[in-house]
Parts: C-alpha cells; sequence; structure tokens
C-alpha cells in the first residue's frame, strides 16, 4: 500500500503538486472516510431511484433514435419526460435540448405561469444574479417586470432562518408564485435542505393554498434521497449541464411538478397550441438518458470534492459555506478569501488541474447578466458545464469563491489540491 501511495505520489509532484500540500491532503481525506462512506449509500440509493424510473417507463433502444423538423412522435423525448416526472415522484415533466441554460429553464416556468397583475415572491431573498434581469429587479428587455408582473421578496434572517413574520406579511391576493432558491448562488447564505424547503412551502400554502410554488433545484439533485417535489413543490427546474445531466449531457434543462403547470411552460417554450408536441430530439437522447443514469454517481464525487474542499480550507482558517461537517444539501463550496487574490488564486488552480484548457489563465471579466466583473474557471467538455471541475465568484466584497463538480472524485481531489497549490505558490497560505 505504502508503495503505490509513493507512486501516485510521484505522479502528483510531476504534475505540480508539491510533497507539503499532497501529505497535507491525505491526512484530510483520511478524516473523512466515514463522510464518504455516508454520502455513497446516499448515491446508492438515488442510483435504484433513477434505474426504476427506467425500468417502468419501459425505457427502450428505440429512444435513443434522433428525429428532426417538428419532432412529432418523438418516442425518445416522452419517455425521457416519464422517466424524469417517475424519478421526482411527479406528475409530468418537461425535459428539452431547447432549454438552454437553467436561468432559461426558470424563465420559461416563471413565465409560462404568470400573467400581468400577478406577483411574485421570493421568501429566501434576492434571487440568483441572472435571474434578477428575467424578473426585472434590474432592468432588462423582455423581463418580467415590463409584462406586469411585480416582484417582492422577504430575506431571510441574519442566522439564515425564514422570516415567517415577513413572509405572510408579503403573501397578498396578487401573489401567484413563489420561487424558492435551494443553492446559495452568489450569496453566503446556507443552502436549503429538502427538509426546510417542504416547511417552507407548507407555511406558504396554509396562507395561500392556491399558490404555485416553483422551487430553482439547480445543484442539487441527488444530493439527497428526497427532492423538493416530494415536499410539496409545485415545480422544481434545473439545468442538465449541471447534476442531473452526469457530465454527458451537452445542452438543456428541465422542469417537473404538477401537469397543469408544466403544460404551461410548455406552451411559454414552443407555442400556444402547440406546447409538448414538438420539439426535435436531435440526436442527444442517449447523452440525455446515460447522462440521468449516471447523475447520482457523479453527483457523489462533486459532492464529496466540495466536502474535501471545506475540510481543507477550514483546516486553514478560512470561512467556508457549508463547513467541515455540516450536512449538505448541494454540491457547492463557498470560500471566502477576503481579497481578490485569493480568489483569482484558487480559480487558477482549478483551470490548471482541468482536462480541457489547462494551460489557459482565468481571469476577471464582465460576464452578461452580472453586475460585477466575475471570474469563471472550467476546462469542460461541455462549455459551462459546472458538473464538471470548475469554479467561479463576483470580483467584489466578501470575495468568495463557489466551487463545484468533477466527474469523478479523484478529478475533485487533484482541483482543490491544485488551488491550494496555486494559493501557497502565492504567499496567500501556509502550510
Amino acid at each position: 500500500m505504502e508503495q503505490r501511495d509513493a507512486v501516485t505520489e510521484t505522479l502528483y509532484k510531476e504534475m505540480g503538486i508539491s510533497p507539503r500540500v499532497w501529505a497535507f491532503g491525505r491526512q484530510i481525506e483520511e478524516e473523512l472516510k466515514e463522510r464518504f462512506a455516508a454520502i455513497d449509500e446516499t448515491v446508492e440509493y438515488n442510483q435504484l431511484k433513477v434505474v426504476h424510473a427506467m425500468q417502468e417507463s419501459r425505457v427502450e433502444a428505440a429512444c435513443f433514435a434522433a428525429t428532426s423538423g417538428y419532432g412529432y412522435n418523438d418516442l425518445g423525448r416522452e419517455k425521457l419526460e416519464a422517466v424524469y416526472a417517475a424519478a421526482f415522484h411527479a406528475e409530468a415533466a418537461l425535459v428539452r435540448p431547447q432549454i438552454t441554460c437553467g436561468t432559461h429553464a426558470l424563465a420559461v416556468a416563471l413565465s409560462g405561469n404568470l400573467r400581468p397583475g400577478d406577483e411574485l415572491l421570493s421568501p429566501v431573498g434576492k434571487p440568483y444574479d441572472t435571474l434578477e434581469e428575467v424578473i426585472g429587479i434590474r432592468p432588462s428587455n423582455g423581463s418580467l417586470a415590463e409584462y406586469g408582473v411585480t416582484y417582492r421578496q422577504a430575506d431571510l434572517l441574519p442566522d439564515g432562518s425564514f422570516d415567517y413574520p415577513a413572509i405572510e406579511k408579503a403573501l397578498n391576493e396578487r401573489t401567484r408564485m413563489v420561487t424558492i432558491q435551494r443553492s446559495k448562488g452568489y450569496q453566503t447564505r446556507p443552502t436549503l435542505s429538502v427538509k426546510r424547503i417542504g416547511e417552507l412551502i407548507a407555511f406558504i400554502k396554509k396562507q395561500k393554498p392556491d399558490v404555485i410554488c416553483m422551487v430553482d433545484n439547480c445543484y442539487g439533485e441527488f444530493v439527497e434521497r428526497l427532492e423538493p417535489t416530494d415536499v410539496g413543490a409545485d415545480l422544481c427546474v434545473g439545468s442538465l449541464i449541471k447534476n442531473p445531466g452526469g457530465g454527458l449531457a451537452p445542452v438543456g434543462g428541465y422542469i417537473v411538478g404538477k401537469e397543469k403547470y408544466v403544460e404551461n411552460a410548455a406552451y411559454r417554450l414552443t407555442s400556444p397550441g402547440l406546447g409538448k408536441e414538438v420539439g426535435a430530439s436531435l440526436g442527444v437522447m442517449t447523452s440525455f438518458y446515460q447522462g440521468l443514469f449516471l447523475a447520482p454517481s457523479v453527483t457523489g464525487g462533486a459532492l464529496k470534492g466540495a466536502v474535501f474542499a471545506a475540510n481543507i480550507y477550514e483546516r486553514l482558517g478560512f470561512s467556508v459555506i457549508p463547513d467541515g461537517r455540516e450536512s449538505r444539501h448541494d454540491i457547492i463550496q463557498a470560500v471566502t478569501f477576503g481579497k481578490p487574490e485569493g480568489v483569482i488564486a484558487f480559480c487558477q488552480g482549478i483551470q490548471a488541474a482541468a482536462p480541457v484548457d489547462s494551460y489557459v489563465t482565468p481571469e476577471p471579466w464582465a460576464m452578461p447578466g452580472y453586475d460585477s466583473d466575475v471570474i469563471m474557471a472550467a476546462g469542460a467538455f461541455v462549455q459551462g458545464s459546472s458538473i464538471e471541475l470548475s469554479a467561479d465568484g463576483p470580483m467584489k466584497p466578501p470575495y468568495a469563491v463557489y466551487f463545484q463538480g468533477g466527474l469523478t472524485w479523484q478529478h475533485a481531489k487533484f482541483g482543490i489540491l491544485m488551488s491550494l497549490q496555486k494559493l501557497l505558490e502565492a504567499g496567500l497560505v501556509t502550510l
């Protein structure tokens, strides 16, 4: 065993990881064996859940055939949506390559179910940056605000708990829809567990039973044994180039939930009168099916990487959310450096560990949809795929970086060690 470790350490050294960094990482990994075993148990459950959904939906080889044009009678598309509905314990699903990203999926769900004069409420504070323009918090062409949809929010309390009195006060006769962001986005608040989401939905439904509760599930799929649709969410929305695509889906998004609300979203995605009946699969069905099949395992590897990162950087004295011992509800790990140099060095380390574009040096730039420069590290097989090893962060206080992904635990581990190496070389940490 020691001889094999020595050979592995030598290869790490050849790839730029110093003996000090390797030994430090090795020590942390040894301490996490029990935690990793628990993650593997969740992976096993979710793997069986996905296979059961595929078997129940009678997936067959004919599902992988490509369609073109209108895509009428696309067997693969229809059965894939049945698989998603079964896996999420929902009435219906919309799973399409025509959905370009998570923000697009959310925009389709929102605009499909809101009408002029309706009000949208966020009971968990400010939504993710790119959704601000969809809603119209920041003015943008085609926003919900331009169509007469108003917006209100109730901020979380300082400890990250729900402000129930404020939520109750914000609900009114015009509140048609509630949007609940599970993950933290570019904030240093706790990610919401499925249990907490269920409690929040139950409270809202008690005040206003007819309100539509939508959950932005990005980065949370298959992290727990339950999904938001198991605890009362009317709609659950995400991206296929995050967890559920398993690293194979080249594009796409999903919307699952109550049939009438999914249908409304479909009419917005295509057109009134057409809805789910059109939309050619264009040869991506094999990747969609196989990606979903692999998703529980891939998510488990990314989750181990997040836990590893939390313990590495917490041990070095940095503020991390979640901390190294907390239960996990998404794959994102936030590390606050307090200075831009730390964010930049971290991202450069993640990029240097990538299988694609490892020679590129990421720099902050003015990304569309954000209110500050953003730095992103992503040497991915699929552009922008954040289930693959990636890190990003806005260049503004508190200068936190957000790490996620890794198609395998071993690659996630290498990426974290390389980020630490870059910080060490920049004189930003000591071991």
